[in-house]
């Protein structure tokens, strides 16, 4: 059965507000039918459904293409307006001689593309308050008639800080955070509601609450507040369309009014306070009595920083219930959830007026089991809750967010339950696409750490940590992530709106900033530099717009973030001279990696060993070289031949200087840590006659210390390393180790995402310093991607991005009986799994329609291998193409298939 699914219009189902009139189209085929690919399509759009379907008045009909291309189809029919929705459905030919149905119609609507589109004022509350502190919640509210039926309502909004909107006494959305975090300066989204089926004929009302956010609430350290400004304001702009064909606008005006009401204090970092018995009840519903509340002020801030929403919102994704209640040494009452997470808890509770119950979180109990926050730094990390008295009352945060496992209850007088308390999970809402699975329990709880380190830090922008004063974009921990980031979820439109901010944020000079949106631009107050152009950090500039674009087949990343990507570049060949060895500037090195007061205090082989400090030169360099050559593949694909041709000049320069400065004639580094052997390795770097020199010299690192000694910019290769290099058994090495530093050792001391530190708790039970010792950092969760692409075998096709072509080439191990991953790609779920079973080792793939792979089978030449139980030599939808070192090599088409090999 031939059938089109998952339409989605810049990877969005049905989006309403996007930023461009040439949207790309994309939608996944199911055919039951093997070796199934699309031969032709059709797509066509109209203004409306009824004559979408009836094929009139159509404003853009491709006719019949001669065409593959399923994915990132670019919309280039009729010009299109702000605010204009367009239906459209496609339907494809195969090669199999079939035809589908027209898709059931889908829709895409543009958000105001134009300045002079906006009408509405920029609005601030008139209020008295003390901006030093985190004050009281402003509240908006706007009342208006529609005098006739009304056909469509879209709401589209934005403000300085944080902000709830409601209609008739109904949230628009389930979105949160709203309008996220950008450079605000530069760049500061508005969202777009259809907020149709929350309007009535006759009266309506408009409730707006601020909150502080990023824009002004206590951000980065030393206590710093207001960074972006000391004052919230609203921008809103309604667009009523009648049934008779007229519209109107109903915008922020001095026609608002504004307010306080019980959330006393909201701060990201320190936790919000609401005072119940301050609720002004149906304040955002008609027929509310608001002649008590303040006017407003009027503000020309202007429209340029205005940009539609590219990324993915921040919502509830899953409620989890605690699972022990703890009365601690010290006599605390404690919750435990079971699971470092991201979020609030949610309280159904019982109080007579003026009770207070107050709600600290933490990661970690202490070793004594009592509560812990000192790793939290100056975060308190607190919410509040005073009761109004009427029975059950339900209290949830609105504008902060905890990392935390454990929550403690204190100044409630009243019994508190299980079922009195849920934890509401926060995070960018990406779509789930992958997982990973095997016969070892304590890899299985890797992988989900690895996706509840994702979780707790993907919240509209990539961060470091969760829970304490810091919570920032820092470039290099989303850089060496982005791969194992982009096989769990679906990740491209959260890159494509986060890279953004970095072509704001750049020097003039090429230079990127450490984290971005960049609120550290003078170092932070660290005193290593002015907070930009670090190694590794900045390179994420062009790293993260190529993965995205491998992932995902998506060029225009490519060419909206090319002048960025350049500018990092040609800042390195500036800086690096006529030797091409990068040196200018504070660099972060291997940071984290194993040092040398861990080789005394865990008792490493070598007592004389000075700790694994590679040189950061030489990083500095290898990645110079790495960034070049992705430059250089990306002005191809986007058609600059002039800037292609200059790179790749200059590689064979770099990879000169490198080998000059860095390695001796005998395959020695002159950093000798397994981080300057794993760069050298996996950038290709080497002479072709040392690449097994230095490959044996780093297997024989790992061996002599049993264990890892890199920190976050060796870690995420150093496993691949070795297995592409013939040492995949020390690879598994590394994996199964359960002692420090390892990735299992955590999860024997109960872990529930990746630490920040190999050992945020050491083995004695102790903490690690509090300055930076955070229990949900993902980093170091970037070894997924080895799970995926060679335990489990998964990987992409070298020379096509966005998996159309897929190479299935797993290295077993035997220390597991089975290992299989899935992913869901841009055109469907793939699969790849193995297992030892008594008689046979079986592989297991699955292939999505419109796509091909090349199988590599654990099949030496006395193997017998089936197909479904029938020989694969009598199978014409199997290509054996030949052997490669112990693997037989088959092509295929899509379908599933499962080998048995004797």
């Amino acid at each position: 059965m031939l059938e089109i699914v998952n339409l989605r219009t810049e990877y969005k189902q049905n989006p309403v507000g996007i930023g461009t009139a040439e949207p790309r189209l994309s939608w996944e085929i199911l055919d039951d039918r093997r070796g199934s690919l699309q031969t032709a399509c059709q797509l066509r759009c109209a203004k409306s459904v009824e004559n979408l379907q009836s094929g009139a008045n159509l404003i853009w009909d491709t006719g019949k293409l001669e065409t593959s291309q399923s994915n990132q189809f670019v919309y280039s029919g009729a010009d299109l307006f702000s605010g204009q929705r367009v239906y459209w459905q496609v339907k494809i030919w195969t090669n199999h001689g079939t035809e589908s149905e027209w898709t059931e119609p889908a829709f895409f609507e543009l958000g105001l593309l134009n300045r002079s589109d906006w009408k509405a004022q920029w609005i601030e509350p008139k209020l008295d308050e003390d901006v030093s502190e985190s004050t009281p919640s402003p509240y908006l509210r706007r009342a208006f008639s529609a005098s006739k039926p009304i056909l469509k309502a879209t709401a589209y909004v934005t403000c300085h800080g944080l902000y709830e909107l409601s209609m008739n006494g109904s949230k628009v959305s389930a979105d949160l955070f709203t309008p996220g975090w950008t450079s605000y300066q530069q760049r500061l989204q508005y969202q777009a509601y259809d907020v149709t089926d929350l309007l009535q004929e006759g009266e309506n009302s408009i409730g707006v609450i601020l909150g502080d956010g990023w824009y002004r609430g206590f951000l980065v350290w030393q206590g710093n507040k207001n960074l972006y400004g000391d004052k919230v304001a609203l921008l809103f702009q309604l667009k009523v369309e009648y049934k008779d064909g007229s519209s109107e606008l109903v915008c922020s005006d001095e026609n608002w009014k504004s307010s306080t009401g019980p959330i006393l204090k909201s701060d990201i970092y320190n936790g919000e306070t609401y005072d119940a018995r301050l609720e002004q009840s149906n304040w955002n519903t008609t027929g509310f009595d608001d002649h008590n509340w303040q006017g407003i002020e009027t503000k020309d801030y202007g429209y340029d920083n205005l940009v539609a929403s590219d990324g993915v919102p921040v919502r509830v994704s899953q409620r989890l219930k605690p699972i022990e209640k703890i009365i601690t040494q010290k006599g605390e009452l404690v919750f435990d959830f079971g699971q470092n997470l991201v979020g609030w808890v949610h309280l159904r509770l019982k109080g007579n007026k003026g009770d207070k119950i107050i709600l600290n979180h933490a990661e970690v109990l202490d070793q004594d089991g009592n509560f812990y926050t000192a790793n939290l730094r100056a975060a308190q990390a607190q919410d509040e809750y005073i009761f109004k008295g009427d029975g059950v009352e339900e209290y949830s945060p609105r504008f902060t967010f905890h990392g935390f496992r454990y929550l403690k209850i204190s100044g409630y007088p009243g019994e508190v339950s299980l079922d009195d308390l849920e934890a509401c999970v926060v995070h960018s809402d990406m779509v789930p696409t992958g997982d990973f699975e095997c016969s070892d329990t304590l890899v299985n709880r890797l992988q989900k750490n690895i996706q509840w380190g994702l979780r707790g830090n993907f919240l509209d922008v990539p961060t470091d940590c969760p829970q304490r004063d810091e919570r920032l974009g820092w470039t290099g921990d989303a850089q060496v992530f982005a791969p194992t980031a982009c096989f769990n979820v679906d990740a491209a439109s959260f890159y494509t709106k986060w890279m953004q901010d970095f072509t704001v944020d750049q020097k003039a000079n090429g230079s990127v900033p450490w984290v971005v949106p960049n609120v550290v631009e003078d170092g932070g107050g660290t005193g290593w530099s002015d907070g930009f152009g670090a190694t590794a950090w900045a390179d994420a500039a062009v790293i993260i717009p190529w993965t995205v674009y491998r992932a995902y087949g998506d060029t225009r990343i490519l060419e909206r973030q090319y002048e960025s990507m350049k500018g990092w570049e040609e800042y390195m060949i500036r800086e690096s001279g006529d030797n091409y060895v990068f040196s200018a500037g504070f660099h972060f090195g291997d940071w984290l990696a194993f040092a040398e007061y861990y080789s005394y205090y865990y008792n490493a082989p070598d007592y004389g060993y000075a700790g694994a400090n590679t040189d950061k030169e030489l990083i500095a360099t290898a990645y110079f070289y790495y960034t070049t050559g992705l430059m250089q593949k990306t002005a191809e694909l986007v058609g600059n031949n002039e800037d292609a041709e200059r790179y790749t000049a200059i590689l064979p320069k770099i990879k000169e200087a490198f080998n000059r400065e860095f390695v001796t004639e005998t395959g020695r580094l002159t950093s000798g840590t397994q981080t300057a052997y794993v760069l050298a390795l996996c950038f290709d770097l080497l002479p072709e006659v040392l690449i097994p020199v230095v490959a044996k010299r780093l297997a024989d690192d790992v061996i002599h210390f049993g264990h890892l000694t890199t920190g976050f910019v060796g870690t995420p290769l150093l496993c691949q390393a070795l297995s592409d290099h013939g040492y995949a058994d020390v690879a598994y090495q590394l994996l199964f180790n359960k002692r420090y530093p390892s990735w299992l050792y955590p999860v024997t001391k109960g872990a529930t995402t990746i630490w920040e530190r190999w050992d945020c708790i050491k083995p004695d039970g102790s903490f690690q310093d509090v300055g930076m010792n955070s229990f949900n950092h993902y980093a170091y969760g970037a070894v997924g991607n080895w799970l995926y692409q060679t335990v489990a075998g998964l990987q992409e096709d070298p020379t096509v991005a966005g998996y159309k072509k897929i190479v299935i080439k797993p290295t077993p191990t035997g220390k597991l009986q089975f290992a299989k991953t899935n992913y869901h790609s841009i055109y469907g779920e793939i699969r790849s799994g193995w297992e030892r079973k008594a008689d046979a080792f079986i592989q297991t793939v699955e292939i999505p329609a419109n796509t091909s792979a090349k199988i590599y089978l654990m099949a030496d030449d006395n193997s017998i291998v089936h197909e479904n139980g029938k020989p694969i030599t009598d199978r014409k939808d199997i290509a054996i193409a030949g052997r490669e070192g112990d693997y037989l090599v088959v092509e295929v088409g899509s379908g599933s298939y499962s080998f048995q090999i004797k």
